[in-house]
């Protein structure tokens, strides 16, 4: 005997699976769906990981190579300065305004790290937050 509930997902045959199969395959799913998102998850941590890894390697290969050229750039500063004002002068006045760039990049620098942490997976957070809201539509809540 065929009833009809009027729910839009009845067919004209009945399922031959009895309840705690469902449930099984409920709870199965469920569980599968969980791994495949904390799976994503890692993948998109790996992944924001990776290239910032990369990123920093080069900063510090550029690093290196800039604080030589720099160092002989200072050098040049001073000695041309030294033309117009005395030597020691010339050096506090380059000394100065080599501070005042470095505390003007390091407040520039502080700004952009507060904007990559923490690094969350946010695709993954988006798809489990469509995930439950599915559940709940489901389940009629």
């Amino acid at each position: 005997m065929v009833t009809h509930t009027g729910w839009s997902s009845d067919t004209s045959t009945e399922d031959p699976r009895s309840l705690g199969e469902l449930v099984s395959d409920l709870s199965e799913q469920a569980s599968r769906l969980v791994r495949a998102e904390i799976d994503l998850a890692k993948a998109e941590v790996a992944a924001k990981a990776q290239q910032a890894g990369i990123g920093a390697g080069l900063l510090a290969g550029a690093g290196v190579l800039a604080l030589y050229a720099f160092g002989a750039l200072v050098a040049t500063a001073i000695i041309a300065l030294s033309n117009a004002v005395a030597p020691w002068l010339a050096a506090l006045l380059v000394t100065v305004a080599l501070l005042l760039l470095a505390g003007a990049l390091a407040a520039v620098g502080v700004n952009r790290l507060k904007k990559g942490v923490p690094p969350t997976p946010e695709h993954a957070v988006e798809n489990v937050q469509e995930d439950v809201a599915a559940v709940k539509k489901g389940f009629g809540a």
